[in-house]
């Protein structure tokens, strides 16, 4: 799984094989430039939800639910979640949280929306957490992220993504339920993986977490491409005589 929030990224990647694309709320962080996830809308993901879903064809296109749009109350959430899956044209929807969300998930699923969970470290929940970490590192919090993964299962989840856990914690908990595992920062033992893609392909010049590997260095070559541009406008080397239009016979324009 990658994450995905464009029409043509959308269809790179289903043409790459990628089984998911999750439209995050890392958008807020890496098309929007906020430092959390946290001001990330509803109408935010929905716009890019529809974009996503417009250029995938086989991938299964899950959405994220936003901050507070799930945890107020469950008509609430059911409201904001046949928004992403009715106008979004998502296919599934993820939200953040165990053992408190677990009724929520329950009803979303009883109501015919397939739901992702996500437990560990919870972006939503940075604040609480006190900044971006590890989660699960104590026996007692390894304990309760099995509560959590079991809780979700039973409530309908068809997956889980497990977020910046030990690998042996997440191999635990992987061993333990039977719907799969997607892991983030957890180690080889989950059943799947995900990464932010512009993380992964070197789109975002910010600071990455430690656990990501960048598979491609995209940003600087588009910043080296955009460098070669401006030279050759200004060098009149473009638009070179192939690049310009012309007139055919008929009167008309040709390309």
């Amino acid at each position: 799984m990658l994450t995905a929030y464009d029409a043509t990224m959308a269809r790179l990647l289903d043409r790459a094989g990628i089984d998911a694309l999750l439209v995050g709320d890392s958008l807020g962080m890496v098309i929007e430039g906020h430092e959390t996830t946290i001001p990330v809308t509803l109408d935010a993901v929905l716009h890019h939800t529809q974009a996503v879903a417009r250029g995938a064809r086989r991938a299964l296109v899950i959405a994220d639910m936003p901050f507070l749009t799930y945890q107020v109350t469950v008509p609430e959430a059911m409201r904001n979640a046949a928004r992403l899956i009715q106008v979004g044209g998502a296919s599934a929807v993820k939200l953040e949280g165990g053992l408190p969300v677990a009724e929520t998930v329950r009803r979303l699923v009883e109501a015919g929306i397939p739901v992702m969970g996500h437990i560990g470290l919870t972006p939503q929940a940075v604040h609480q957490l006190g900044g971006f970490r590890t989660v699960g590192a104590s026996g007692r919090e390894a304990e309760r992220l099995l509560q959590d993964a079991q809780a979700l299962q039973q409530a309908g989840a068809f997956a889980i993504v497990i977020e910046c856990i030990p690998a042996e914690t997440a191999r635990a908990i992987t061993a333990q339920i039977d719907i799969p595992t997607i892991g983030i920062g957890a180690g080889a033992g989950c059943d799947g993986q995900v990464l932010v893609s512009y993380d992964a392909f070197g789109l975002f010049d910010g600071k990455v977490p430690r656990f990501v590997k960048r598979y491609a260095d995209l940003g600087e070559q588009m910043v080296a491409a955009a460098r070669q541009y401006i030279a050759e406008v200004q060098q009149e080397k473009f638009p070179a005589a192939e690049h310009s239009v012309r007139v055919n016979s008929a009167g008309g324009k040709g390309r």
